[in-house]
């Protein structure tokens, strides 16, 4: 099993920068695809942007090619998502999710929220205009 805690989520204006750490309990983390979704009050969770167990394979949503970079640390269990360039409508809770249902490299694996077993509790991203 593995557990999931996201931070550095906050408060940033409109153009600025976060990132955000998704920190996995676990010593099998480097087996696991993982995925961030965020979720904005009144809407569905959508994602953002995946990476595989070795981080050779990265999926982003259209949305935020060019300014979001999704990275990993296996000796860290850690997956890192830094966002450029935010825009006010990107507020929302980001969650990490995590999954080990085996080698699926396609975007639709990656986006579908239901092949993800475990989910951390989310940090919220507030941008400002």
């Amino acid at each position: 099993q593995v557990q999931l805690v996201e931070s550095g989520g906050g408060l940033v204006q409109a153009g600025g920068s976060l990132r955000l750490s998704c920190a996995a309990s676990g010593r099998t983390f480097n087996s696991y695809a993982v995925g961030w979704f965020r979720q904005a009050p009144g809407k569905e969770r959508e994602f953002v942007v995946g990476i595989s167990y070795s981080g050779d394979n990265t999926y982003y949503a259209d949305s935020v090619k060019g300014r979001f970079t999704i990275s990993r640390d296996n000796a860290k269990s850690t997956v890192y998502l830094q966002m450029n360039s935010l825009k006010p409508e990107e507020t929302a809770v980001y969650y990490c999710a995590a999954n080990n249902r085996g080698y699926c490299p396609s975007y639709g694996c990656y986006a579908n929220s239901y092949r993800y077993d475990y989910w951390g509790q989310g940090t919220q991203v507030t941008v400002s205009s």
